[in-house]
């Protein structure tokens, strides 16, 4: 989620739905001083795998509704928007925060889905994203990188 913060905060601060490249560089990498350029455009590139930006030429535009991000006062993101997440987890983690569910009885129950139902035919990604069906949970967010996911792990 912190990357979803810190790729809001620059379309949020100037209050506009696109922004070129270099404004956004400028943002992470001067104004707030959170990173340096090369890692300002190492996440550009993170956040566009993701499929949370989207690039036309040199503008960038969110996926995503920046205004119902909620960037808390005095953030800074961390070392963790470097990092490549697994969407699986990122969705049980979601569904365990909303559902109220613990992550290992959605663990549990992910992978009875996969074996007993399925018969093992059933990839992780689509037994998380029926369970999140099933619990109201949303993950239409986390498509793209699930998705993604499932390609690179074929």
């Amino acid at each position: 989620m912190s990357l979803t913060i810190t790729i809001a905060a620059p379309f949020r601060h100037a209050r506009r739905d696109q922004l070129k490249k270099n404004e956004v560089v400028y943002f992470l990498s001067f104004k707030q001083h959170w990173m340096g350029i090369e890692q300002a455009n190492m996440l550009i590139a993170r956040a566009e795998e993701e499929g949370l930006i989207e690039m036309k030429g040199d503008m960038i535009r969110p996926l995503f509704d920046v205004a119902t991000v909620e960037i808390p006062l005095g953030y800074k993101p961390g070392s963790s928007v470097f990092e490549r997440s697994d969407p699986v987890d990122d969705l049980l983690l979601r569904i365990s925060h909303q559902a109220g569910v613990s992550r290992g009885q959605l663990v549990a129950e992910l992978n009875m889905l996969v074996q007993d139902r399925f018969g093992g035919n059933l990839r992780q990604e689509a037994a998380a994203v029926l369970m999140a069906k099933r619990y109201g949970v949303e993950f239409r967010d986390l498509l793209p990188a699930l998705r993604e996911h499932l390609l690179k792990n074929e």
